[in-house]
């Protein structure tokens, strides 16, 4: 009899111990369906980021600062495709790539428009990073393997991922096939180690001079679900980068790449939830205490802002305009009439196409299609008084004393299989300061891929379905 009662509890401790396992992976697993959802804070919104600096910029002052970036940006990307051909180039003559080639960042902070906290590390260490759409590399302005009094001291006022407290920091070797050829598109430097076993080295360079070397390591991400649980990538490729002491990076502790590429946070993190990333972004113009969000998992699940929202779909480009996410354009229309548009225009094949870009503020098209949509939208604008607010690249400004929405033209974007993106006045037409008001778009010369940028996107709910290559979007308060 107490052999019998010694097998029964034994039997039942065991049946227990499975029950407990099955419900704790079916509570992870039901977790993991809600998703991840993280507060995107505007640079500008000193409220929630105060170490930014911008709490006495004018609207028309922040403005100026977002074309100066958006500039910068195109500079950047430019150079890091014709670096990029170039290593290619040189991968297929050589086992070497030139140590000289420079990593031009698409997303340092005069180039990335929302902030997202992040935690990297064992034990995690927070930071508050760039989201950018725009880059594969997630990084963080860290040190390794540092010691003496002079540590810390390039970055002194910002945030430092101390990388040798972390436990679960494992560098990338030198010697290892990753370094030498999956991460020779994200710049690393192969032909610069001292050693096989010395950490894979990349190196970033800014326009405005200074160098910031970095090391490739595996590393711990930590970040939290919606039920109020966390949730870690392991092994998540990161850069460790001893970042220089640039404004630019002013409030920035370093990226997190959401642009489509097999080591970016954005896939690791999709794969987890679903396949499928989104964003909503909020005015961030507006005077109002309003919050942006970048999701992990699926819109529909259990999210009051976004289940009532009416959603459009058309195909999602990866993988042939960097890491960007392009849509196929049939056309812009003006007023319900469609705009005579070269064809090439939208062609990547040709040079052409259309990327859509969370680190870019205004709008940027193509000649072929820019001078069309100028012309169409500046007769409804000849009443008022045109300024010369020399902002910028933006070419068209009025005084907007007695302006009404309803006297502009409606704009839409017409893509390939019929889907229409029909963005609010104010998108295209953008306040820049009291009083005056701008046509929201700037001329990119010829062949360049146009770009729907962060203003253009606002108001709208926007998710990146990688999984089946497919764009969603609708019209949202996105509170």
């Amino acid at each position: 009899m107490d052999m019998y009662r010694q097998q029964k509890g034994s039997f039942l401790f065991i049946f227990l111990f499975f029950v407990v396992i099955f419900l704790a992976e079916f509570s992870q697993g039901d977790e993991k369906s809600i998703g991840m959802k993280l507060e995107m804070i505007h640079r500008h919104d000193f409220r929630r980021n105060p170490d930014n600096g911008m709490q006495s910029l004018t609207q028309l002052e922040r403005i100026k600062q977002s074309l100066q970036s958006d500039t910068i940006r195109q500079q950047k990307s430019r150079n890091r495709r014709q670096v990029r051909e170039i290593t290619i180039v040189s991968s297929k003559c050589t086992d070497k790539v030139s140590g000289e080639m420079p990593l031009y960042s698409g997303a340092d902070f005069q180039s990335g428009e929302y902030f997202v906290s992040l935690s990297i590390g064992s034990p995690a260490q927070k930071f508050v990073m760039i989201a950018d759409t725009g880059s594969d590399l997630t990084w963080v302005n860290c040190e390794y393997r540092c010691h003496g009094p002079s540590c810390g001291g390039v970055s002194r006022n910002r945030r430092i991922f101390h990388a040798d407290h972390s436990w679960s920091f494992d560098t990338v070797p030198c010697s290892s096939s990753m370094c030498k050829v999956d991460l020779v598109n994200l710049f690393a430097l192969p032909d610069k180690c001292p050693s096989r076993d010395a950490p894979c080295a990349f190196q970033y360079r800014y326009l405005s001079g200074p160098d910031a070397p970095g090391i490739f390591a595996k590393e711990t991400v930590t970040f939290g679900l919606t039920s109020g649980r966390e949730e870690k990538i392991h092994d998540m490729l990161v850069g460790c980068s001893e970042a220089s002491n640039d404004q630019s990076f002013q409030g920035a502790d370093g990226v997190v790449g959401l642009g489509y590429s097999n080591y970016s946070f954005a896939l690791r993190a999709a794969n987890i939830f679903g396949g499928k990333f989104s964003y909503c972004l909020v005015d961030h113009f507006s005077p109002q205490n309003m919050v942006s969000y970048l999701i992990f998992g699926s819109h529909e699940n259990k999210d009051s802002s976004t289940e009532h929202i009416r959603m459009r779909h058309t195909e999602l480009v990866v993988g042939v305009v960097d890491e960007f996410y392009a849509v196929n354009m049939k056309g812009i229309s003006v007023g319900n009439k469609m705009l005579e548009i070269r064809p090439d225009t939208w062609n990547v094949k040709d040079g052409g196409g259309m990327i859509l870009d969370s680190g870019t503020s205004l709008t940027y098209l193509t000649q072929h299609a820019y001078q069309p949509v100028m012309d169409a939208l500046k007769p409804s604008l000849k009443s008022f008084e045109r300024l010369n607010l020399t902002i910028g690249q933006l070419e068209y400004c009025f005084n907007s004393t007695g302006f009404n929405e309803k006297m502009v033209p409606r704009l839409v974007f017409h893509f390939a299989d019929g889907a229409r993106f029909e963005p609010p006045v104010n998108n295209y037409v953008i306040d820049v300061d009291e009083g005056a008001k701008c046509l929201g778009f700037v001329l990119l010369t010829w062949p360049d891929q146009s770009i729907i940028g962060n203003i253009m996107q606002q108001k709208h709910f926007w998710e990146f379905d990688i999984a089946n290559r497919k764009l969603s979007y609708g019209s949202s308060s996105c509170i």
